[in-house]
């Protein structure tokens, strides 16, 4: 990385102990399907949890996912099917021992969400298999497995159901609107975690220190243009794992959603890939369906390959999209299997029954994040991470759909029960506060505008870091990251805008850092100047803050 981001080891000037105080025993960072299933599984064995949410539940990423949760649910469908399903999608980077342990432990965690009172969707009791779980077929899977609820909010679903758990739970209390600026370390080798500072827009700043820190902070797809994520996905938990010393690993493959929906000065609104499963067809502005002719697999071939069909068909075509077409599906199978979508079309007066859906793709997931170990342990003592904030090597260089609910259902599971591991050799001790100092010295720079400098780094990444990938563009926008970089870096600012300003750029120039390094196409990452996979790749690059060049590793199971 350049200096510029090595410097600045926090975001603001303070000392830890001058601060307003809490105490807690574990801290999760994050309210998403991760940072949910991590609190609950800390706070099993009677640990203090803190639960910080940088906005509200239905926030996440979580509450809006559609599609559903891929779990092997049925005889005909077999764990070694999940299991081959996902390194064929992963393209040579997958961790074989992490798949496999994700997906033997789907089953039992989908069972634990139905005690919990979780309704997922069932057929009707008169049809066939009266009663049993409505099981979904999505891209790259060889099986029906995705079970889901309420049609397309699986979700919203979800999210209420984890919540209903957490309300009211004794050890768990929840700070919403809770901004995490930075994790709080102590130097040793290897460095401690000891918490985070955060900021309240009511309570101003304030420290919390912690025995074990969860990140489940999600994702970053705000440093795109065009993106699926909601407006806090800004990528702030990677960026202060990143100022914390943590080790980033795959940060290139960001995965990007085919279809959402393209209507001029709306948002991206997803339309999910179950649309695809059910049977929905991408066609062109001349009405050819298209896939056939790029893959055998058709509509439900991986997303990335699915995305830069697209791009070719919308090049061929001179048209800025293309089009999913349901209109053979009725509208009465529509307005049941995907009610939110059908209520989304008619706010925009599209009739998918007479008329198809414009689609383009959109950024969706990043497939990299903090390296994680097989208990979602960091290289930081007392930082853990899981669910899309975290890199486990479960989805290789391209996640497989719905696996993205199912890992955060079982990471955070596991993350939560190391944390609570942590905290329990401190006997119950409560967590003692360390005199930390941040000095930083104002920039005399003139400032640039933060929303222009957001603006253009997000439509840079779009064109240059997006579906299609190249060397001398990747390296031009590196140094527009620099530029940017030395008018806002070193800036203070006291608000959420400024501090994830800064976040969006570091997390920006890392993708693009990463982007640059592989030189090959392999999964979500294409490069046009090498447009084939190099066997001498099949490798993860970690990165690290202040080292000019990634360690490489073939399994991030490898100490």
């Amino acid at each position: 990385m350049q200096p510029v981001f090595d410097d600045r080891r926090y975001l603001i000037p303070f000392r830890a102990t001058l601060l307003p105080q809490i105490l807690t025993d574990v801290l999760v960072i994050g309210a998403g399907v991760a940072g949910m299933r991590a609190a609950l599984a800390a706070a099993e064995g009677g640990a203090d949890v803190i639960l910080a949410a940088k906005g509200t539940l239905n926030d996440s990423n979580t509450y809006w996912a559609q599609g559903g949760i891929a779990a092997v649910l049925n005889e005909s469908d077999s764990v070694d099917g999940h299991v081959d399903d996902t390194l064929e999608a992963g393209a040579g980077l997958c961790d074989v021992p992490v798949v496999r342990r994700v997906v033997e432990d789907g089953p039992s965690r989908i069972r634990e969400l139905i005690e919990w009172g979780m309704a997922f969707d069932r057929h009707e009791p008169t049809g066939p298999d009266p009663g049993q779980l409505c099981l979904g077929r999505e891209g790259a899977h060889s099986h029906a497995r995705i079970v889901h609820a309420d049609g397309d909010a699986t979700g919203r679903a979800l999210v209420g159901t984890l919540n209903a758990r957490l309300h009211g739970h004794e050890s768990i209390r929840r700070f919403d609107q809770c901004f995490v600026i930075d994790l709080i370390t102590q130097d040793s080798n290897p460095p401690q975690c000891l918490g985070a500072v955060t900021h309240h827009p009511k309570y101003g700043l304030q420290v919390i220190w912690a025995h074990a820190t969860v990140l489940a902070s999600g994702g970053v797809g705000q440093i795109y243009r065009e993106s699926t994520n909601p407006p806090v996905a800004t990528g702030d938990g990677l960026a202060m794992a990143y100022r914390a010393g943590a080790d980033l690993a795959d940060l290139a493959f960001m995965q990007f959603h085919p279809t959402t929906l393209y209507v001029a000065g709306a948002s991206r609104s997803l339309i999910t890939e179950a649309v695809r499963g059910e049977g929905g067809q991408l066609i062109d502005r001349l009405g050819h369906r298209f896939m056939p002719d790029y893959d055998d697999r058709a509509e439900l071939a991986p997303r990335d390959i699915v995305s830069r069909s697209m791009l070719k068909q919308m090049a061929k075509t001179d048209h800025t999209n293309v089009f999913l077409d349901v209109r053979h599906m009725g509208e009465d199978f529509l307005q049941k299997r995907f009610p939110g979508i059908y209520k989304l079309l008619g706010r925009f007066d599209i009739n998918p029954t007479t008329q198809p859906i414009p689609v383009h793709p959109s950024a969706h997931y990043m497939i990299g994040g903090v390296r994680t170990d097989d208990r979602a342990c960091t290289n930081i003592t007392g930082l853990l991470a899981c669910g899309e904030a975290a890199c486990t090597g479960l989805h290789g260089a391209n996640r497989l759909a719905s696996n993205s609910l199912l890992e955060g259902l079982v990471e955070g599971r596991t993350a939560g029960g190391t944390a609570r591991q942590l905290a329990n050799e401190f006997s119950g001790n409560s967590p003692r506060p360390v005199q930390i100092i941040s000095n930083i010295r104002q920039s005399d720079r003139s400032r640039l505008d933060l929303s222009d400098v957001r603006s253009s780094l997000r439509s840079v990444m779009w064109r240059h870091v997006g579906i299609e990938r190249d060397g001398q563009r990747l390296q031009e926008v590196q140094k527009m990251f620099e530029f940017w970089a030395r008018y806002t870096m070193y800036k203070i600012f006291d608000k959420r805008t400024g501090w994830e300003a800064q976040n969006l750029l570091t997390v920006g120039a890392m993708v693009t850092q990463s982007a640059c390094w592989r030189q090959e196409s392999r999964g979500t990452h294409f490069r046009m100047d090498y447009p084939e996979m190099d066997e001498a790749l099949r490798i993860h690059d970690l990165w690290r803050r202040g080292a000019t060049s990634p360690q490489t590793l073939s399994s991030l199971a490898t100490s």
